[in-house]
């Protein structure tokens, strides 16, 4: 009869290492915790006899699987797609792969929904984008479920350990005062959906550039959007059609800026001779659009990252980043005011 061979146990490896399983599952899940010397013997001793932890059998002692939650709803693809890659990054060479899951925030079952969630999955941790994130009742949920949850804001939303937030206010500020240090003074904005805290930041940026150099703010340089190029389009038709129509736009991200592009296109207007353009996020549209647009750098990537690895590693949250800062990405679409 042919011999079954014994594969390594976690208790062989923290034997011959001299330290506690405990030790040992902490190497493994890569925990600060740890001094150099103490990580390298273990580790030298999981490679000599081959060790290989068994993730069925943690997640079953942690009664949570390896997996991060995304939860969102988010008419931008592409910011979606951007904090999937950061995420990725993160959980590369680890044990943790992402679940998204598009909710709707106008849902009365909204709680219950990601509450079913994060129970069927058995989450490890779950990041929420906004602005179902400014929801305060889910993370006493979370906490209730004894799941670790990241908050992503234009504001400051909770604690630094739950949250990775952006200064879109003073970001557009200082956008709208690039437009303005070029000459211009009837500038129009086109806001974000009603509802979402990033909208809310981006507009009131708009209305104190325009404040602080004695600027009034003219309710018809003015049109509602929803983050998508459809509405874009839209809003560019709408301010093109005014009497005396803007000679600078503001448009609160990037996708909408390219719907307004084809509206300047159809209304016979060139970008920048006849009318500058500022968008928000700087995803590849900005780059790859023509002509290449001023935008402000929304580090979406980035925020996901730091969020990823609060959440793998609680342990590290309080000394993750959690304020990013915008700037303005300088290009094209801008050019000083002509009579």
């Amino acid at each position: 009869m042919e011999k079954r061979e014994v594969k390594p146990t976690i208790n062989d490896v923290a034997d011959k290492a001299g330290v506690s399983k405990k030790t040992v599952s902490r190497v493994i899940n890569r925990s600060p915790l740890l001094n150099d010397a103490t990580r390298e013997k273990v580790e030298k001793v999981i490679a000599e006899l081959g060790y290989v932890p068994n993730p069925q059998a943690r997640a079953l002692a942690l009664r949570r699987n390896f997996l991060i939650g995304l939860v969102h709803d988010n008419p931008n693809a592409q910011t979606v797609l951007t904090v999937q890659q950061g995420i990725l990054e993160a959980i590369r060479d680890t044990e943790f792969a992402l679940v998204v899951r598009p909710i709707n925030r106008r849902s009365p079952t909204l709680l219950d929904d990601i509450r079913y969630f994060i129970q069927q999955q058995r989450l490890f941790g779950i990041f929420i984008l906004p602005p179902i994130s400014e929801n305060d009742a889910l993370p006493a949920m979370c906490r209730e479920l004894g799941c670790n949850y990241v908050r992503m804001g234009s504001a400051r939303l909770d604690d630094p350990r739950h949250l990775v937030e952006s200064n879109d206010r003073q970001a557009v500020a200082a956008a709208v005062n690039h437009l303005i240090a070029q000459g211009h003074r009837r500038i129009g904005f086109v806001a974000g959906p009603q509802g979402f805290r990033s909208a809310y930041e981006r507009e009131q940026g708009y209305r104190d550039a325009l404040s602080a150099h004695g600027i009034a703010v003219d309710p018809a340089l003015m049109a509602g959007g929803n983050y998508t190029f459809e509405t874009g389009l839209e809003a560019g038709r709408a301010l093109f059609s005014r009497d005396v129509r803007p000679s600078a736009i503001f448009s609160s991200n990037d996708e909408m800026a390219a719907g307004i592009v084809h509206a300047a296109h159809q209304a016979g207007l060139r970008v920048p001779e006849d009318v500058s353009l500022i968008g928000f996020d700087d995803t590849p549209i900005a780059a790859h659009m023509w002509p290449p647009l001023t935008t402000v750098r929304w580090p979406i990537k980035a925020m996901a990252y730091s969020a990823a690895i609060k959440l793998i590693y609680p342990d590290r949250a309080a000394q993750e980043v959690a304020f990013f800062e915008s700037e303005t990405i300088h290009r094209e679409s801008v050019a000083p005011f002509k009579m």
